[in-house]
């Protein structure tokens, strides 16, 4: 199974190329001289303490867990505090002592979120209203601001939580194309 898996990564791989190439020089990445990391634990905190006080932050995305819609070393997120959370916002959400992820609620029962990264085929987390510190406002990319209200956004999101049986063999492509 690795086998047949491993030629059709390689053949996937050769066959976009010339998109892959158009696709980079389009999006852009990030210069990493520019920016300065932290611990999670450390930078989400006091993320997370700016938009209890009630102001907005914008944090560059670190990790693969929400592609295709936002892109490591490649996009930005502005955060608002949190005021009402709906199914398909995506949310910064402490879901452990010092453990923040940044997922889209994909369930709501009462004071309980589940949250699951676009980018994961399985796995959820867990948590309730009062752990979420902030929600996604705007994505920012390179070329352009987009608003986590836009109604073509929105319908995208429903579609890719739709096609969630299939999600791993599109990731499989979409990661060919990058």
């Amino acid at each position: 199974m690795s086998v047949i898996k491993s030629i059709i990564r390689f053949l996937l791989r050769i066959l976009l190329t010339p998109f892959r190439r158009f696709n980079k020089r389009r999006n852009g990445v990030a210069p990493s001289e520019d920016r300065h990391e932290l611990p999670n634990d450390v930078f989400l905190g006091l993320v997370s303490e700016t938009l209890a006080e009630g102001h907005t932050a914008v944090i560059w995305v670190k990790g693969y867990s929400m592609r295709p819609f936002i892109e490591f070393g490649r996009d930005k997120v502005k955060l608002a505090p949190a005021a009402a959370c709906h199914e398909g916002d995506a949310v910064l959400a402490e879901i452990a002592k010092g453990h923040y992820v940044l997922h889209r609620i994909i369930k709501v029962e009462g004071e309980r979120l589940t949250l699951q990264g676009d980018g994961n085929v399985r796995g959820v987390e867990h948590c309730l209203t009062a752990d979420v510190r902030g929600v996604v406002t705007e994505y920012i990319r390179p070329n352009r601001t987009l608003s986590a209200d836009d109604v073509c956004l929105k319908r995208k999101i429903r579609l890719w939580r739709k096609l969630r049986p299939i999600r791993r063999y599109l990731l499989f492509i979409y990661k060919a194309l990058i």
